[in-house]
């Protein structure tokens, strides 16, 4: 509730609010937590729970309409949602110390329709906490590259290691992280050919001389071999155009699936923290890992791009609240060994109340 006082009511007074506009949020919140992904279902759940709900909040009028759900999500605005995220997000965080923060986008497939485009958002994600940190809406016809500037400009980087696909490989960004204090690791791709053929030549000069790390996967009929290794950037690389860069990565990869030949691949990493192969390694798999641990879990988990909500802010705003979900149920250690998975913790928050309100710190109740 502390987190949401700086949120202004989008709603017009003259119109009549019978329903607390921060309670509405909280109650969006703990329907979703107990998973429940549409406006029709968060409802319906909240006149189930109200009683329970009742134990922390007021509700004079009862619980709000699917309409007035709907409304509000549409109208609120998006950056002071998100500024609110950004600081309850930094208030339960663990200390960030060697963290990889991975920086990538996910088109919104529900949210596009009419012609209009789905909307593209970038993320913000601690690989090893598990925890979304920010968002940013990529805006009309722009891309990634308008986009994580200003993500970046609201986190703490210092100490981090902020890593991005190719897209995100640019001067002004590679800048912006040194001048927050954080280091990068770009990808390097064809949209930077210059670069490219740099990296090229450096790795074909002194690649075979860094020691690799191997890295194996066999799992499910699929077997991944690859390796890493690690050049010194200095006499290579332009420190004016590439600020503090000190390593030079290449990783190759071998991938058989089946009986199928097995096929070959070679990507290439600038850096301004000195790496060895193995830091590279974990570096890389850490930052892919936002695929699988982030947007498959928000596609599979909270039915994400099944979602038809398109006016407005809504999708932006409802993105926003399946990660405030996100990040206040995978910390929590639920079933044998702690080891419960996303979705079964979201349905313990929904069969359990004493579970719902541990997750949520409600130890009064």
């Amino acid at each position: 509730m502390q987190a949401l006082e700086h949120i202004d009511d989008p709603r017009s007074p003259s119109n009549g609010t019978r329903h607390d506009f921060r309670e509405l949020l909280v109650v969006a919140i703990c329907a979703m937590l107990s998973d429940n992904d549409t406006f029709e279902e968060m409802v319906a759940w909240a006149r189930y729970k109200q009683d329970w709900l009742r134990g922390f909040l007021k509700l004079a009028n009862g619980i709000p309409s699917e309409d007035t759900f709907i409304r509000v999500f549409r109208m609120l605005d998006p950056k002071q949602f998100e500024h609110a995220f950004r600081g309850w997000a930094g208030d339960i965080l663990p200390v960030l110390s060697h963290e990889t923060l991975a920086i990538d986008g996910k088109t919104l497939r529900g949210s596009g329709s009419g012609g209009e485009r789905a909307i593209h958002m970038v993320s913000a994600f601690a690989t090893q906490a598990g925890l979304v940190l920010g968002q940013e809406k990529v805006h009309g016809k722009s891309n990634e590259i308008t986009a994580i500037p200003l993500l970046l400009e609201s986190l703490y980087l210092k100490g981090l290691l902020v890593s991005i696909d190719a897209m995100g490989c640019q001067r002004d960004i590679a800048a912006q992280i040194h001048r927050q204090e954080g280091d990068y690791l770009l990808a390097v791709k064809g949209n930077q050919p210059a670069l490219q053929k740099v990296v090229e030549a450096a790795v074909t000069e002194l690649g075979e001389a860094a020691v690799p790390w191997p890295m194996v996967e066999n799992s499910h009929g699929r077997k991944v071999v690859q390796t890493a290794r690690v050049i010194p950037a200095v006499g290579h690389i332009d420190t004016t155009a590439w600020p503090a860069c000190k390593s030079i990565g290449v990783i190759d990869s071998w991938r058989q699936v089946g009986d199928k030949p097995a096929q070959w691949e070679r990507r290439y990493y600038i850096s301004s923290r000195d790496l060895d192969g193995e830091a590279l390694g974990r570096a890389v798999r850490a930052h892919w890992g936002i695929e699988n641990r982030l947007h498959w879990v928000l596609d599979v988990g909270f039915g994400e791009d099944a979602s038809t909500v398109r006016k407005d802010y809504a999708p932006q705003n409802l993105s926003l609240l399946k990660k405030i979900v996100l990040n206040l149920v995978r910390p929590v250690p639920m079933g044998k060994n702690g080891k419960m998975s996303l979705r079964m913790k979201r349905k313990a928050t929904a069969w359990s109340d004493e579970e719902r309100a541990r997750v949520l710190w409600l130890e009064f109740i």
